[in-house]
């Protein structure tokens, strides 16, 4: 999921670069910092619905 929400960012700094957007608050490099993190909080395995379980080893008869 916040992988997906930090390809959304990316997108949104592309278009703010090639319309030369910028405010005081939110630039280019504003949304490229966040991206990054949300793309390192992904990576961290933040966010992710799954919980990890060690697989058992099972032997069929």
């Amino acid at each position: 999921m916040l992988a997906i929400v930090a390809a959304i960012v990316f997108a949104l700094a592309l278009l703010f670069d090639l319309a030369d957007v910028s405010s005081d608050a939110i630039n280019n490099g504003t949304l490229t910092v966040l991206g990054l993190l949300l793309i390192a909080l992904h990576f961290a395995g933040v966010g992710t619905s799954t919980k990890w379980r060690p697989r058992r080893s099972s032997r069929r008869r």
